[in-house]
């Protein structure tokens, strides 16, 4: 049958409209259904939603007897609930949809009701359309809501008590979602929805709260031991509705008598399905009464009513939480749920303490938190990480508040010991792995990044602590230390793998403290007491035997320590044979994750320590030799790195090589400390650069057919060729200290390097992976090589810049030649005279090519600002000439034509910016010296010879430039962006003002800005502040007197 496309007007609903409503409905959500059929479904209920007649037809379906089916009914119901929403309903309509619903509510939910109830999803939506109702018509039109639905809560009219389970559990299902619509202060509201949600607070706080309250007290009077279902639902909705009701309609005896009959739940031993929750949701209920606010005083007089430290002894006495603690019996939703309250209590004690108005009531206040400490402590190190995570917030809070008391008043910090002291003891015993913990085990990887991550929470905690008794954390953690190393020793290292692991931990973080002000040492002394402490764990470190060591835990934290405090090892240096011997055997480890993050290790280690090192080279060359050995490893298909876990990218080929880098490096390094003779640099860097050379060989020709793991294979060997390069030698181009620059023969044997990646980059070009590979050695190579890479450059240039190379590798490049250009700007002009067309002409084709992306936009924006960068390097180091020489001369004219198209784009102000920058550069280089008066205040510029011509150039071309951006239609002159940019086109006009004087002022005066439609008044203005002001001066002007000209 055909689906009706569009309404008639309906005085009643015939039952083919009702058939075809149903049908649709049921097509539409029919799995095995026609996907044409279906998508017309979708489309005619669509319609229905909007159609004002719609929801009629719906609200009829929902409540038509016998009842339609769920999927009917519910999606029926959700069309009814659109319509509210979307306003679709008139007032008048919302009337009869409440009419409709209430009566079928009392069929079914009230006195007599003899239907079967509905399941809960249904019921739920149910209690969303009563809520929307009640938001609509509660103010007007529907005044007796409460008392309706109240009256679904007896079971007869004779009923004298709320006896009808059914109702009461509908009735609190919409008492608990008009507190989700309107009071929860974790739902996001717009202005006018919070302002609508207030007045409907206040209306129901003024005409109906006394009488819910009753009704709560009622129910929970009735049922207070029979069905769980419906205490439940109560308990949580006096609980959520508690924060913004008077406190007194739930604070009285009668209720408390109620709540604690509920807490009373928690002594039971054997509890029925259902019943847990019903404790929790009472005590709860607590947790939202200390939550709400109110004024200092009253808090705690309400605390100590409540007397809720007894009520947290008595629930953390109950069987549940300990006589089960340990044992599987052990109630975890319980711990939390009073830990909650815990959290909440402490932290509103601490905050009356911490406030200026506590007045009388703050040794009241300090009395509490005295009482609640060994309810704090004990929640706190409860073994269940989830249970202490609840109670951080008020030890940080109550830690914060005594770090403030002590550092005003000295005297509290003895008698603040007695609270720290225990706290700092409890986060240091839940650092510790739990007996449980299998470390490194896969399927414990959730478990071991939760444990990380509350290790971070508790190393925040101990901070604080520190701030606050410096002296008690230096000689607590001293004692942690100090005891699990004599019993490390005097075990012979047969000690828990997991006391070891925390000492070491502790001794990372107590760096925290000993380094970060200003290093273990001073002036060749230790650097306060915290130093003096730290000096000497890491000497019972350093002298404890490796062997000890028999955890990965513990292994890795060693080598974390070593690298962190290489500081030490610079006055206590006769250590470091010992220790690069330790990290010799760990590179070696046979867990991948100790042994790829010990490659790194060991290379911060060695680089820090670099001039300490002494020649250990042919030891460190043979024992890393095995794991020298690349293997590159294509991604099996459908290794995609964004749906790898982080340990699965760990783990990763890619990853994997990534790190064994690293081991290049720290050869590097190590072969080039100055206690290594240099041809004994030269053999060791050539033992591993053969080994490498061969390899490429072998792979080149399976490379040039496109085998991808050879092309890999090349790929990974470029980068070690210039990894191992930049450990030896991190010089810098253009740093002058001669003791950096690395010896000629290191440099010679690393021309071999050069000439290797070259000769593969030539042959095969056309792979990204190659090119990216051989830009990262080009820039390593540098260091190493000097200017002897410069007769290169065009060899290089023709091998990374091809015409498949993006965009962003141009940029790279660019970046790239920026740094050589600045550290051989004495021996690179006639190379770069050379290389300058038909490089730049490269670069113009990559910025012409029209763009298909966001991306591809974003690399443009980016090319063009490395584009004007080279430029900028070029007249920065003298160097200017090369771009006007006889060789480039025919480029100079599109060099400034696509420097003029960038000062005028609108949509980048960044690269316009830097046109103009790099246009006022080149008026300093080749306009010859200042002609002009200085202004009084204005630096003198230095004098060149000009190009000839330039002047006049600079008037015609570079000056109009100045106007052409403000005057564009979507320009907006009162951007900070747009105002930069003025800013530097001001000093591009003032540049030219004083290269040419007269000739400028007079071409202003009487044809730029009378073009500009400008005045005579404006006119002397504009000129009068060009010749008196600075450059720094006209910058600031330029940018004010065009938003003028705007307005």
């Amino acid at each position: 049958m055909p689906l009706r496309g569009a309404f008639k007007d309906h005085t009643e609903i015939d039952v083919f409209f009702l058939r075809q409503v149903t049908n649709a409905i049921e097509i539409a959500w029919n799995p095995s259904s026609d996907q044409a059929l279906k998508g017309q479904a979708f489309e005619y209920l669509n319609q229905l939603r909007s159609d004002p007649a719609g929801w009629q037809v719906c609200l009829a379906l929902f409540t038509k007897s016998p009842p339609q089916s769920e999927i009917v009914r519910h999606t029926s119901l959700e069309i009814v609930n659109s319509a509210a929403q979307a306003g679709v309903i008139d007032f008048a309509s919302l009337g009869v949809a409440r009419d409709g619903l209430l009566a079928y509510l009392r069929q079914n939910y009230g006195p007599d009701g003899s239907a079967t109830p509905d399941p809960p999803y249904i019921q739920n939506k149910i209690a969303q359309t009563i809520t929307f109702l009640f938001s609509a018509l509660y103010a007007n039109g529907w005044e007796t809501c409460i008392d309706d639905l109240l009256g679904l809560t007896y079971k007869s009219s004779a009923s004298t008590v709320r006896d009808n389970p059914l109702g009461i559990i509908f009735y609190l299902r919409v008492v608990n979602s008009i507190h989700e619509e309107f009071g929860d202060v974790l739902v996001s509201r717009s202005r006018v929805e919070q302002d609508k949600a207030n007045s409907l607070k206040d209306l129901i706080r003024q005409r109906d709260m006394e009488k819910i309250a009753s009704s709560w007290q009622d129910i929970l009077s009735v049922w207070q031991d029979g069905e769980d279902a419906v205490v439940e639902p109560c308990l949580k909705a006096i609980g959520s509705w508690v924060s913004w009701i008077d406190i007194g309609l739930v604070v009285n005896q009668t209720m408390l008598d109620l709540l604690f009959k509920q807490l009373g739940r928690a002594e039971k031993q054997e509890l029925r399905e259902g019943e847990q929750r019903v404790r929790d949701a009472a005590v709860d209920v607590f947790t939202e009464m200390i939550g709400k606010k109110m004024k200092p005083a009253d808090k705690i007089e309400m605390i100590n009513f409540l007397n809720l430290e007894s009520m947290v002894t008595q629930l953390s006495n109950s069987t549940p939480l300990r006589e089960n603690r340990f044992t599987f019996k052990y109630d975890t939703d319980l711990a939390e749920t009073v830990a909650k309250l815990v959290n909440i209590t402490v932290s509103d004690i601490v905050r009356v303490l911490a406030s200026d108005d506590a007045g009388p009531v703050r040794e009241k206040a300090d009395d509490l938190l005295q009482a609640f400490l060994p309810h704090i402590l004990r929640f706190f190190s409860d073994e269940y990480d989830e249970v202490c995570s609840t109670v951080i917030p008020c030890v940080n809070e109550m830690l914060i508040y005594i770090r403030k008391l002590n550092k005003s008043n000295p005297a509290y910090a003895e008698r603040n010991k007695t609270i720290i002291l225990p706290v700092l003891k409890a986060i240091i015993a839940k650092m510790r792995y739990d007996e449980t913990s299998n470390w490194g085990d896969e399927d414990e990887q959730t478990d071991e990044a939760e444990f990380q991550e509350l290790r971070k929470r508790l190393g925040v905690l101990q901070q604080v602590v520190a701030s606050a008794d410096e002296q008690l954390y230096i000689d607590a953690i001293s004692e942690v230390v100090g005891t699990t190393f004599e019993n490390l020793r005097t075990s012979g290292g047969q000690i828990d793998w997991r006391d070891l692991d925390l000492a070491l931990h502790e001794m990372y973080l107590f760096g925290d403290l000993a380094v970060n002000r200003g290093g273990i040492y001073q002036k060749n002394a230790p650097n306060g007491p915290a130093a003096v402490r730290l000096i000497e764990m890491m000497l019972r470190l350093t002298e404890s035997d490796i062997r000890s060591f028999t955890h990965p835990a513990t292994q890795l934290q060693y080598m974390e320590i070593c690298v962190r405090y290489t500081s030490f090892f610079f006055h206590h240096a006769h250590l470091i044979p010992g220790v690069l011997e330790n990290f010799l055997q760990l590179v070696h480890h046979p867990v991948r994750k100790v042994k790829t993050r010990s490659w790194y290790l060991f290379q911060r280690f060695v680089k820090q320590l670099r001039a300490l090192i002494g020649n250990v080279a042919e030891t460190v060359v043979k024992a890393l030799g095995d794991l020298l050995v690349i293997q590159a490893e294509v991604p099996s298909e459908g290794d995609d790195g964004d749906e790898m876990s982080s340990e699965d990218h760990e783990g990763s080929a890619d990853a994997v090589f990534n790190s064994q880098l690293y081991l290049f490096e720290a050869v590097g390094i190590i072969c080039s400390t100055h206690g290594v003779p240099v041809d004994k640099q030269v053999l060791y860097a050539q033992s591993v650069l053969n080994q490498i050379f061969a390899d490429m060989e072998r792979n080149l020709e399976a490379a040039k057919a496109n085998d991808e793991r050879a092309l890999l294979q090349i790929h990974h060997d470029i980068m070690a060729l210039g990894t191992l390069a930049r450990g030896f030698s991190d010089w810098q181009p253009g740093t002058s200290d001669p003791s950096t620059l690395p010896s000629e023969e290191v440099s010679a044997a690393f021309g071999q390097v050069a000439e290797a990646t070259l000769v593969a980059l030539e042959s095969l070009n056309s792979s990204f992976n190659i090119r990216t590979a051989a830009r990262f050695a080009f820039s390593r190579l540098i260091g190493v090589l000097g200017a002897r890479i410069l007769p290169q450059l065009p060899r290089w240039i023709d091998g990374l810049l091809t015409q498949t190379s993006s965009r962003d590798e141009m940029a790279l490049f660019l970046r790239l030649l920026d740094q050589v250009i600045f550290g051989f700007k004495g021996d690179i002009y006639g190379i770069l005279d050379t290389l300058l067309t038909p490089f730049l002409q490269r670069v113009f084709s990559g910025i012409a090519d029209p763009t298909t992306g966001t991306d591809d936009e974003v690399q443009l924006a980016e090319l063009k600002r490395e584009y004007l960068h080279f430029l900028l390097a070029v007249l920065n180091n003298d160097l200017g000439a090369v771009i006007i020489s006889e060789t480039n001369q025919p480029l100079f004219e599109t060099v400034i034509t696509t420097i003029e198209h960038f000062s005028k784009d609108v949509e980048d102000f960044t690269t316009a910016k830097m046109a103009f920058v790099v246009l006022a550069k080149m008026g300093a280089c080749w306009g010859g010296p200042d002609i002009a008066p200085p202004a009084t205040n204005g630096a003198a510029t230095q004098t060149q010879a000009a190009l000839p011509g330039f002047g006049g150039f600079m008037i015609s071309r570079f000056s109009p430039l100045c106007w052409a951006l403000p005057t564009t239609p979507s320009f907006n002159s009162k951007d900070a962006q747009a105002k930069n940019v003025l800013a530097e086109a001001g000093g591009l006009q003032r540049t030219i003002y004083l290269k040419t004087g007269m000739e400028y002022a007079d071409y202003l005066r009487n044809q730029e800005l009378p073009r500009m439609g400008m005045g005579q008044d404006l006119i002397e203005e504009f000129l009068t502040a060009l010749n008196q002001l600075d450059v720094k001066g006209f910058r600031q002007f330029f940018p004010s007197f065009i938003q003028r000209l705007s307005a």
